[in-house]
C-alpha cells in the first residue's frame, strides 16, 4: 500500500515475478475523493469516485473509456458490510472481514458466497509478517484482476488507508 511516487498516496501492486502489475498514485491528498488505477504503463484502467450524497456514501467505479463515462460497479457500506453492486442483472461481491486487522475475502453473493478473491498480510517463509502495508492478494481464476484491484482500491479509501 506505498506509492511509487515520493510524497505522494497510493499503492503497487506486483505479479508472483515481483513485476509491477497496477499502481495508484493519489497526488491531491490522502483519502481523496477521486483516483485512478492504471496499469503499468501508466493507461487508466478505472476511475473511482467517491459519491457524497447517498445517505451512507458510496464509491463509483467508471471503466476508462474515453468516448463514454459508464459505471461499471458501486461499493457501498451499511454499518460494517461493505456491498458492491456490479451494474444491472450483473450481481455482486460482498466484502467479509476475516482473522486480523487487514484481512478480507470478496464472496459473490449469486454463488452462495463463492471466494472470488483473499486479501491477507504477506508473511515470510518463516511467518514473520512483512507490515501493514504488505498484502498478498489471490483472485480465483476467470475473475477480472482489474476488477478485483479497483474494488480492493476502494476498501483502501474507506478504510484511510489509500
Amino acid at each position: 500500500m506505498k506509492s511509487l511516487v515520493y510524497n505522494s498516496h497510493g499503492c503497487t501492486a506486483y505479479n508472483s515475478s515481483g513485476e509491477i502489475v497496477y499502481r495508484v498514485d493519489n497526488y491531491d491528498k490522502k483519502c481523496s475523493s477521486q483516483v485512478y488505477l492504471m496499469d503499468i504503463q501508466g493507461n487508466v484502467l478505472f476511475a473511482i469516485q467517491r459519491k457524497k450524497l447517498q445517505v451512507f456514501g458510496c464509491w463509483d467505479g467508471y471503466k476508462w473509456d474515453f468516448s463514454k463515462k459508464q459505471r461499471w460497479f458501486r461499493v457501498t457500506r451499511k454499518r460494517q458490510m461493505i456491498h458492491v453492486d456490479l451494474g444491472v442483472g450483473e450481481g455482486g461481491y460482498k466484502i467479509v472481514k476475516t482473522g486480523g486487522k487487514l484481512g478480507f475475502k470478496i464472496v459473490n453473493l449469486d454463488q452462495d458466497g463463492a471466494l472470488v478473491a483473499e486479501i491477507k498480510p504477506k508473511q515470510t517463509a518463516s511467518g514473520v509478517d512483512l507490515g501493514n502495508d504488505v498484502l498478498t492478494l489471490t483472485v480465483e481464476p476467470d475473475v477480472d484482476q482489474s476488477l478485483i484491484m479497483a474494488i480492493i482500491m476502494v476498501h483502501g479509501l474507506i478504510h484511510r488507508q489509500l
